[in-house]
């Protein structure tokens, strides 16, 4: 009977987001709705030590700094000067700029390890100088939302440490795991940028003036600044003298050195750039604490682990085994945010797992695969809540721009799944 109920909360839930409700309202409306009604738990005290917990982490402050990072590099000339250095190598693919979302977005993945980090970083650079240039808000938008996601797959990734914790892996392994595979979803979003330029010719804007390759290293010039903060980001990562925090800190102080040296810095733009990136980040921070309320009060009620022992009594084979955890986690993924999946269900699915065969390691980066869907897929897609963030868009329509890089997501699945040293070639020559 609880459960009958619980599925009564979720469909209550579509009906909170779809009247219109801000997100982190409904998750938590519905999260209190559950909790009063299949616990015996103190509500009260439930919600506000997890509102407080998920909201206070050191390593989230990662998140507001490098969106201000992203609203300094956005209001200075520095986001032009990228463009103006990669245009000229990338005038003459199909797509032209638009590949510029996914280049961007796989660097930056590299530097935050947050998907709502990297996508709302590049979107505030990306969107408003595609939409100048003359490029289709669609095939902008799509294409920035699906490749937002490599934040999670790119190392370092937050969800890839709790899922080594969880499975009791190393986290090295998975870090090489899934460099691989993310290049190669980098690989396909560009595919299909390709594809959908050759036959929507007229939506693509003509090509600048045709350069001679000493002209275009020449143009390149307008990359230093961009790539020596990339540098100092990335550097202080994986050399091991910054965490991700302290990273974040050096690239909004970096980016703001260059602002500054390059004339584009002044008290008004600081100002308005603060502003928005507290306005985006209390938007995130609010969807963030309803969906680990929810994710509690899901807990309680026991809807995870009832349905991953469902998935576990039915005895699939290892390919149909893996379909279904495909559909439970995106399912699970379009109510919960991707580490409160990890953590509710992999203790209760990794019995059923190693029984199939699965490697554990290859496992770890399927699961974040499809928690990569879950973030472009309704109601609580967090790339769309970030991108509807800066676009005032709807997020239906975003989730339908982003549809054809769902597939693409699958896809990669199916390659790992029958390809696995996709994932374990470089792990295993560790």
């Amino acid at each position: 009977m609880d459960i009958v109920i619980a599925f009564g909360l979720i469909v209550l839930l579509f009906v909170a987001l779809g009247s219109g409700l801000w997100i982190g309202l409904s998750l938590l409306a519905v999260a209190l709705l559950g909790m009063e009604l299949l616990t015996q738990r103190p509500v009260g005290d439930s919600m506000v030590l997890t509102i407080w917990g998920s909201t206070s982490s050191w390593t989230l402050t990662a998140l507001p700094l490098f969106l201000w990072m992203g609203e300094i590099l956005f209001r200075s000339k520095l986001s032009d000067s990228m463009f103006k250095g990669l245009a000229p190598w990338l005038d003459r693919l199909p797509g032209r700029l638009l590949h510029i979302n996914v280049v961007g977005c796989t660097i930056f993945a590299a530097i935050s390890g947050s998907s709502a980090a990297t996508c709302a970083t590049i979107g505030k650079i990306t969107l408003p100088e595609l939409k100048k240039r003359g490029y289709p808000d669609d095939i902008s938008v799509g294409t920035l939302a699906g490749a937002g996601t490599l934040g999670l797959l790119i190392p370092p990734s937050i969800i890839m440490i709790v899922y080594g914790v969880a499975a009791n892996v190393s986290i090295a392994k998975l870090f090489l795991a899934g460099v691989i595979p993310g290049l190669m979803l980098a690989a396909l979003f560009m595919g299909y940028i390709v594809v959908w330029a050759l036959f929507n010719k007229d939506k693509v804007p003509a090509a600048d003036v045709a350069m001679s390759f000493g002209q275009k290293i020449y143009a390149s010039r307008h990359l230093i600044p961009v790539v020596s903060l990339i540098v100092v980001v990335l550097g202080g990562i994986y050399s091991g003298i910054a965490t991700a925090t302290e990273a974040a800190a050096l690239g909004v102080a970096g980016s703001l050195v260059l602002a500054a040296i390059e004339g584009s810095l002044n008290w008004s733009k600081f100002k308005e750039g603060l502003v928005a990136a507290c306005r985006i980040y209390c938007m995130i921070g609010l969807i963030l604490a309803g969906a680990a309320f929810l994710t509690l009060s899901m807990g309680f009620i026991g809807l995870p682990r009832h349905l991953a022992e469902f998935i576990g009594a039915l005895h699939l084979s290892p390919f149909m085994l893996m379909l279904g955890l495909i559909a439970f986690f995106i399912v699970l993924g379009c109510f919960l945010d991707g580490i409160s999946v990890v953590v509710l269900t992999i203790a209760v699915l990794l019995p059923t797992v190693e029984a199939a065969g699965f490697d554990l390691i290859w496992f770890g980066i399927f699961i974040v695969l499809v928690v990569e869907m879950a973030q472009i897929t309704p109601p609580v897609g967090f790339n769309l809540f970030v991108i509807q963030g800066l676009t005032r868009r709807e997020v239906t329509w975003i989730a339908r721009t982003a549809l054809p890089l769902f597939f693409l997501m699958i896809a990669a699945v199916l390659i790992t799944y029958f390809f696995p040293d996709v994932v374990l070639w470089l792990p295993r020559h560790m």
